[in-house]
């Protein structure tokens, strides 16, 4: 039975029909299935500026396949605007309130299935969340990667931007010129255009099996694909009703590992290694930090796009998309192609036909960018837990480095510091007290990397912090430090001065002190108090886990 029929059959809900007609529904159309759309569309974030047409087309389908279709909104935060300032503690927080929001309005209303409409970083993996926690029939739609664009003959995005800073305090360029990068950067509607962590998200979501081919891929620009995109969303829900197939039917520890996969070889953000793991928590799947360590050593890096390279989704999706580098990856037979997928069909028949249509984007596996996969996590006294660092992005210079500690203890500092001239070559920047509980809210350090990129000092200079990085950073920069500063993790015990040994090939990130020197700072230190004592974010602080285990909330 329809889960629907809960709320709309019997002579004890007619009151709840007399509610639905109120809202213009006819009788025929409560007799068919009730489909969620859940619509994020903002007037704030580029990417979902435009999420109201594919919401329509969305729509469309749903009834073309016998549903009816009930829209409803949720929040979104944009990760640019939010950057460099306090507005950055709150996007990772709001991916657990987009989850519970969903949660409670298909809960509460009794949806037979979700399409869940999205575009933007923390957006994509709230609703896979609420997919996976529900267990309804759902498929993930997105509003498509933004063009990049071009500046004076330069391939430029929103990663130039924020670089331009650094060549700008330094006096490289005016005040006009880096203007007229900003007025030109980030050319209309979508996720910004580079591997970042929306376009990651978009493209693993296919590789988990959430979304139609080309999600993560066809631009935004390109509507008419966009909207044949969620109007084939629309129709698959409502067959996925039909024929009982459910989120975590799909979203199995085989998709993960395929997902995985799939973000190793395109070399994506290293907030997958946050997101991808709590998804797996909401649907039962446990998916530890040493897993993407494990097939990161036997995934080939098949693509380098921005900020890695001057190459962005549009090159990609011309390329053959996400079905062509699924294609590739399963020469190696790296990947579980029975593993079910919205399309009805498992992952092998999805990609059967696919074909890479451009070799410069797309590597051969037998010619492969790196031999490795994009992402790799490190292990050792400063990190027990773990950290992560996008090796793809990488300098081969700064693949090993030791070099002494300049600590700081916000993002604010350090960022005063680098502009100011303060890091010189051969420094490791810390950042700590910027994780889950300790920010609160793991900021993402795109300023500051950008200005280590933009004074010229990204094939010198390192950093680490329990904070986290955008999809956009480059460099030798890790994160996700576990445990964190504010839990009593050995980051918080570091000095200046003290040598930090970075050894990314093999996996060591290593704090070059005596063990017992450790032990007596660790038995002095204090956790200072909690910035935020009231709000969301101080509870948020209180119930949030370690990076590691994703940023995910705690009952216990």
């Amino acid at each position: 039975m329809l889960r629907s029929r809960n709320v709309i059959e019997g002579s004890e809900r007619a009151p709840h029909r007399s509610l639905f007609y109120a809202a213009g529904y006819s009788p025929e159309e409560l007799k068919r299935p009730i489909i969620g759309i859940v619509n994020a569309a903002n007037e704030v974030i580029p990417g979902h500026v435009h999420l109201d047409f594919i919401s329509y087309a969305a729509k469309r389908g749903v009834m073309y396949a016998g549903g009816t279709p009930i829209e409803f909104p949720v929040i979104g935060i944009c990760d640019g605007i939010a950057m460099g300032h306090e507005g950055m503690k709150s996007p990772l927080p709001s991916r657990e309130i987009i989850a519970d929001s969903i949660e409670l309005m298909a809960k509460a209303h009794q949806f037979d299935g979700l399409v869940l409409i999205t575009n933007c970083d923390k957006i994509i993996p709230g609703m896979l969340m609420a997919a996976a926690r529900l267990n309804l029939p759902s498929v993930i739609v997105s509003g498509g990667p933004m063009l990049s664009s071009i500046y004076k003959g330069e391939s430029v995005d929103l990663s130039t931007v924020f670089e331009w800073v650094g060549r700008f305090k330094k006096g490289e360029i005016t005040e006009e010129e880096l203007e007229s990068l900003a007025m030109v950067a980030c050319p209309g509607c979508g996720s910004c255009a580079g591997m970042f962590t929306a376009n990651t998200m978009n493209c693993l979501s296919e590789g988990l099996g959430m979304a139609i081919p080309g999600n993560g891929t066809v631009p935004a620009a390109y509507d008419g694909m966009r909207k044949r995109i969620a109007f084939k969303a629309g129709v698959r829900v409502v067959e996925m009703v039909k024929s009982g197939i459910k989120a975590r039917d799909i979203m199995t520890e085989k998709a993960f590992e395929n997902a995985i996969v799939l973000d190793l070889a395109l070399g994506g953000s290293t907030n997958s290694v946050l997101h991808l793991p709590a998804i797996a928590y909401e649907a039962g799947v446990d998916l530890p930090l040493s897993k993407f360590d494990e097939l990161s050593r036997k995934t080939p890096t098949l693509c380098k796009l921005s900020p890695a390279s001057k190459q962005h989704l549009e090159d990609l999706n011309r390329a053959g998309g996400i079905p062509a580098v699924l294609k590739e990856l399963s020469k190696l037979n790296l990947l579980h192609l029975d593993a079910m997928t919205v399309m009805g069909v498992p992952l092998g028949e999805v990609i059967k036909s696919a074909e890479v249509l451009d070799r410069n984007v797309i590597k051969s596996v037998e010619n492969p960018y790196s031999p490795r996969g994009g992402i790799a996590i490190l292990w050792g006294n400063l990190a027990p837990d773990g950290a992560v660092v996008k090796e793809s992005a990488v300098r081969k210079e700064m693949l090993y480095h030791v070099g002494k500690a300049r600590v700081f203890n916000s993002e604010e500092e350090a960022v005063e510091a680098i502009y100011g001239g303060k890091i010189k070559e051969g420094d490791v920047v810390i950042i700590r007290y910027e994780g889950p509980a300790g920010g609160p809210g793991m900021r993402e350090m795109l300023v500051p990397t950008s200005a280590i990129a933009g004074m010229g000092l990204d094939g010198s200079v390192a950093l680490i912090t329990d904070g986290r990085f955008s999809g956009a950073s480059r460099g030798a920069v890790i994160g996700h430090v576990s445990p964190e500063a504010q839990r009593g993790g050995p980051i918080a015990i570091v000095e200046d001065g003290d040598e930090i040994e970075i050894d990314i090939p093999n996996r060591r990130l290593t704090l070059r002190v005596p063990d017992e020197e450790i032990k007596r700072r660790l038995a002095r230190w204090t956790p200072p108090p909690p910035k935020y004592k009231s709000g969301y974010l101080a509870r948020y602080a209180k119930l949030v886990s370690s990076a590691n285990r994703g940023a995910i909330l705690l009952s216990e």
